[in-house]
Order: C-alpha cells, then sequence, then structure tokens
C-alpha cells in the first residue's frame, strides 16, 4: 500500500460515498481506484475480443433440437449498443 497526502474535492468525494455505498473516506477512495482499474481491464478484454474476426454465419442451424437462435447479427447489435 501507499500511503500519500492530496488534495480532494469534498462534495465529489461525498458524492461518490454515496453511489459506492462506503462509509470512510478511504474505502471511497480505494474503491473508486478499484471499479477504475476493473473497467480498464474490461476495455482491455473487449479489445481483445474486438481484434478476433468472429463469423456467426450458419449458426442457427448449429445448436441441437431443431436449431438455435442466429447469432449471424450478434456482432452488429453489440456494437451498435456500445455506440449509444
Amino acid at each position: 500500500m501507499t500511503r500519500i497526502t492530496v488534495e480532494i474535492n469534498d462534495e465529489w468525494l461525498d458524492h461518490a460515498r454515496q453511489v459506492l455505498g462506503t462509509g470512510t473516506k478511504v474505502a471511497t477512495i480505494n474503491e473508486a481506484l478499484r471499479l477504475q482499474a476493473l473497467r480498464l481491464k474490461a476495455a482491455e478484454i473487449i479489445d481483445a475480443f474486438d481484434s478476433v474476426p468472429m463469423d456467426f454465419a450458419g449458426s442457427a442451424g448449429s445448436f441441437r433440437f431443431a436449431g438455435g437462435r442466429d447469432l449471424s447479427a450478434l456482432e452488429d447489435k453489440a456494437r451498435d449498443s456500445r455506440v449509444a
């Protein structure tokens, strides 16, 4: 752990504490930093998936019991929802 002394905007800290449901300033700061690190990791995972071409053509007939869901438009739908 690193110990630092910083000036923090009290209003932002109070709002963050309400949103995060934390009880102390230290817990609020640590949780906010943890969530940002998690967002970075999630973005890296998404970038990794984006770097691999995926072909869902013919997916509707590849499942048992009379076929399955047509996944051919899945990538386009995911990209559209990320833009919105």
